[in-house]
């Protein structure tokens, strides 16, 4: 059989792959051997087909000169010689033979790469989107390695990472042009925002990785913290406090729960490199943009990070911002485990005792009652300091902690969505076993990996594909003689 025949045109493929099945039929090949042959000559054919496509193009010749739009004033160039480039695509490579257009000290122009939309890089446009939506989802070895089987294009590691960075540069410029109605929200919905933090483990310096022996508290990789934010539209359930306790406290099974509205339009997104003032502007932002006219109720949840805390109340006013009930209840954890075994069920009577005062709103009377346990006790040292932490904690905080009042207008108390979005976002991705990431590859796959999970990313592809050629390709026009 002629498995390794090169046909030199499109019909010469199409007999040999018809040739091949004939002969497959007649050798009683399995299916699975004719699938993988048969695709690899099918590919063959559409890249023949595609090459004849673009040789009928023509070379792109649009007269003797043209005139190029640069910053500093229009630009002759006259200089004029037929060059070929490589491109690689699905099908595998093809060459584009095109005119170009010169200028002493300028960039040379050729009108038939922006009439073919080609990109500055050898793989296409779709190589580069298919491979970023493998990236997205697994390790670069894996996509690359699945990427080159589903195709036949191969591209080397460090040239993913490079398209990787240059995939997302127009993340921002595409949040910022998206008019509002492409969010329209449902009746008596609320605008609902959570913003956390999450480590992402980076790359150490070389100095630092040449020991022989880490010392005590060293360790193998540093984490730097990413602001992770998701935005939703969410329809008010009101709940109460028992309902809420029956939930966290339920040993017998799963407890029957009330039937919620899934969120719509959620949009996830985090940031390496943003400093945590210019974040929160980007949450403001998208809030913004699906209420312009906050005709919706505006409500945020964070955790209990002071400095996250203040930053947000400084940028938003009028807004309801809710402290995460989940923090709230770990440090009721933390202090009865300071004084009761851990999982006794003295420890779980203290918490649940608590937590129902705090769910009710009565945040003061909690505060007051792990005061007088310190005093009544005599406790003193390491016990002494986690009740009194925890109730400086309580009453610092409890301007944000009036559940009783969120849970009957049918607010979240908890970061669930944000949460959810650290472990979907970053932590099934970023940090599996042995990942070390630089900030600037880092940050790049955060935001495509965001698109991804917003499903935004075809809409995001197209928009970057425009932006891209308007970078590529200045304004230029045929000089007439």
């Amino acid at each position: 059989m002629d498995g390794q025949s090169c046909p030199a045109s499109g019909t010469d493929a199409l007999g040999a792959l018809e040739r091949f099945l004939d002969g497959a039929a007649k050798e009683g090949l399995g299916l699975c051997e004719v699938e993988r042959e048969s695709e690899r000559r099918g590919r063959e054919l559409v890249r023949l087909l595609l090459q004849a496509h673009i040789d009928s193009r023509g070379d792109g010749d649009v007269g003797e000169a043209i005139l190029v739009q640069r910053p500093d004033g229009p630009v002759r160039h006259g200089y004029k010689r037929r060059h070929t480039r490589p491109v690689l695509t699905l099908f595998g490579e093809v060459r584009v033979t095109r005119m170009s257009y010169g200028a002493p000290g300028a960039p040379a122009i050729h009108p038939l790469d922006r009439q073919l939309r080609l990109p500055r890089r050898t793989w296409s446009y779709e190589c580069q989107r298919r491979l970023m939506r493998a990236v997205v989802c697994s390790p670069f070895d894996e996509a690359i390695s699945f990427f080159a089987e589903m195709s036949g294009t191969a591209v080397p590691k460090r040239s993913a990472e490079q398209l990787v960075r240059e995939a997302a540069v127009d993340f921002d410029a595409f949040y910022a042009q998206r008019p509002a109605a492409a969010v329209k929200p449902a009746r008596g919905e609320i605008l609902v925002a959570a913003i956390d933090c999450k480590g992402i483990p980076m790359v150490k310096p070389e100095r630092t990785l040449r020991v022989v022996r880490r010392g005590k508290g060293q360790k193998a990789n540093k984490k730097r913290m990413a602001t992770v934010a998701a935005v939703q539209d969410q329809t008010p359930v009101v709940r109460t406090p028992q309902q809420v306790l029956d939930s966290l406290f339920s040993t017998d099974g799963r407890p029957e729960r009330q039937a919620r509205p899934r969120p719509g339009h959620k949009r996830v997104w985090a940031s390496l490199t943003a400093d945590k003032d210019t974040f929160i502007n980007d949450v403001k932002a998208e809030m913004t943009r699906r209420d312009p006219r906050r005709r919706r109720t505006w409500v945020i949840v964070t955790d209990g990070e002071r400095a996250l805390q203040h930053r947000v109340a400084d940028s938003f006013q009028s807004v309801t911002l809710i402290l995460d009930y989940l923090n709230v209840a770990e440090k009721l954890w933390k202090a009865a485990h300071a004084l009761y075994r851990e999982g006794s069920p003295d420890a779980q009577a203290f918490v649940y005792q608590r937590a129902k005062l705090i769910l009710e709103g009565q945040v003061d009377q909690v505060v007051k009652g792990l005061k007088l346990i310190i005093t009544k006790r005599k406790l003193t040292g390491s016990k002494a300091k986690t009740l009194s932490d925890v109730a400086a904690y309580y009453r610092r905080n409890r301007e944000r902690m009036r559940y009783d009042t969120y849970l009957a207008n049918g607010w979240p108390i908890a970061s669930g969505s944000v949460e959810s979005a650290c472990k979907n976002l970053i932590r099934d991705r970023f940090e599996r076993s042995g990942m070390r990431w630089t900030p600037e590859t880092a940050e790049a796959l955060l935001k495509l990996r965001a698109l991804h999970l917003s499903n935004d990313f075809d809409a995001y592809w197209e928009f970057h594909i425009e932006r891209d050629q308007q970078r590529l390709y200045p304004p230029w026009q045929v000089v007439l003689k």
